[in-house]
């Protein structure tokens, strides 16, 4: 008899890092999409990100689907390079907005280039994920040609500095008044 953790699938259902099929499909084909959108005049480096959603982090104001919610975010670069924004936090930031993105809010993380290999986010962008990502959080990082390789948000930045590493505010204020140097 299975335990308790097991789960029976179907192969149309079945888990690809904690993914369904149809779950990575669209993670897939948004951000391919996204990768099509990016404004990049400077370096022709297109990058396009996908966040796929927890239900949980959808809008409370629309009706719940069964169709993933999926936030896209493509590199926007600028006549002033350091300007430019990447990819990852583009779609971040959007779903900040239009999803009321919090933290563990996202399911799993989809990257395009137009490369042949596996590019993943920069580290500015792993930074700015681990605000949002748990750890295990899978990353899929798609090449030219649509295929992909995975590794965790915590594969990807070991070591991680992230608002659990911080004490809370009063925490913070109390260490001060007890002449701390925080």
């Amino acid at each position: 008899m299975p335990d308790a953790t097991t789960t029976t699938t179907t192969p149309a259902q079945s888990l690809h890092h904690g993914l369904t099929a149809e779950e990575v499909r669209a993670l897939t084909e948004k951000s391919l999409d996204a990768r099509g959108r990016a404004y990049c005049p400077y370096s022709s480096f297109r990058v396009g990100c996908a966040l796929l959603l927890h239900p949980s982090s959808s809008n409370p104001q629309t009706p719940p689907t069964t169709t993933p919610t999926i936030i896209q975010g493509a590199n926007v670069e600028n006549a002033a390079y350091p300007v430019g924004t990447c990819a990852e936090r583009v779609a971040v930031g959007t779903a900040v907005v239009q999803a009321g993105l919090r933290r563990g809010g996202v399911k799993a993380v989809g990257v395009a280039t137009d490369i042949q290999g596996f590019a993943s986010p920069c580290g500015m962008c792993r930074q700015f994920l681990r605000e949002f990502l748990d750890l295990d959080t899978p990353i899929f990082m798609h090449n030219r040609d649509g295929e992909y390789e995975v590794r965790s948000l915590g594969e990807l930045l070991p070591m991680s500095f992230g608002p659990d590493t911080l004490p809370p505010a009063r925490e913070m204020e109390r260490m001060r008044g007890e002449g701390g140097k925080a």
